[in-house]
């Protein structure tokens, strides 16, 4: 105990030596492990908007005018058995004119349509989003959907929802690409600051260090004030980091909530409890390496 105590007291003098490179040090890490609280932040927010729009993937193949009751029949027997589909189901052109009716905000555009244009369609819901592709086109290659699809080509016949979704991957995956690199820049500006304070405060205290090799203190002894210089930097820089996103967390959250009240951004508690973890144990990995490669380095204990 009484050396962890002279550690935080040598540690905190180191403090008020370099307070220039000190505060560089800590604002940096703050810095990073701050975009990477958002990062994480923002991961689950886009997360619970794919397994949202995901969730909402369906099939839609439309039916012919013309087409019997039993090849529709045919149809939705050979749908049902497919891999992937979780129920299928049959809207006449009456019950598609009427959600039509329903969705609408002109109800009179509704009256001008002088008939029922709506064909009527066979709604797949599926038991694995991923395989819209595949179901599709299982459908499309089908003999009994050939015979009553709305169109002569079968595929402009089917509406599902795959390149929605594949877009929105496709947009998170740059933004994650770009988040990263940028992240990897700033932890390693970081350890530059980190390691450059701790040089510092190793010069200031080279004539101590040189008396208590001839006393015989052991290399531990010598570095712990070191290690707890570049811990103490660590975890000032991840609490700034968690205080930021618990800010975000609890002011602009709920607005972006309430002004986007059809897309599920919530995140669960949880979720927040984990990403701070992960902030602390980030920045004191951070802040012990960058001690350890300026001690490497400047003391040679």
């Amino acid at each position: 105990m009484s050396s962890l105590i002279y550690f935080l007291k040598q540690s905190l003098q180191g403090f008020a030596r370099n307070l220039s490179t000190t505060l560089g040090s800590i604002i940096t890490i703050f810095l990073s492990l701050f975009i990477i609280g958002l990062f994480l932040m923002g991961g689950a927010v886009i997360q619970n908007v794919v397994e949202s729009v995901e969730n909402e993937v369906s099939i839609t193949a439309y039916v012919a005018d013309e087409a019997s009751e039993s090849d529709i029949a045919a149809a939705q027997d050979y749908i049902r058995g497919l891999d992937g589909v979780a129920s299928v189901s049959f809207t006449t052109k009456d019950q598609a004119l009427e959600k039509f009716r329903e969705m609408s905000s002109n109800a009179a555009i509704v009256d001008e349509l002088g008939g029922n244009p709506l064909p009527a369609s066979i709604d797949i819901e599926l038991s694995d989003p991923q395989k819209v592709e595949e179901v599709a086109k299982q459908i499309e290659s089908s003999d009994q959907f050939k015979k009553i699809a709305d169109e002569d080509n079968p595929s402009d016949s089917l509406k599902y929802g795959q390149r929605t979704v594949e877009r929105l991957f496709s947009v998170t995956n740059y933004i994650r690409y770009i988040g990263i690199a940028l992240i990897i820049l700033l932890v390693f500006i970081a350890l530059v600051f980190i390691n450059n304070t701790i040089r510092l405060a190793i010069m200031a205290r080279r004539k101590e260090i040189a008396i208590m090799r001839l006393v015989g203190a052991s290399n531990g002894f010598i570095r712990g004030p070191f290690l707890m210089e570049g811990a103490l930097h660590a975890i000032i820089g991840a609490a700034l980091a968690i205080v930021s996103i618990e800010l975000i967390r609890n002011l602009a959250l709920p607005r972006l909530q309430a002004s986007l009240a059809f897309l599920p951004i919530d995140v669960a508690p949880n979720t927040f409890l984990f990403i701070y973890l992960i902030l602390l144990v980030a920045g004191l990995i951070i802040g012990l390496i960058g001690s350890m490669l300026a001690m490497r380095r400047y003391l040679k204990v």
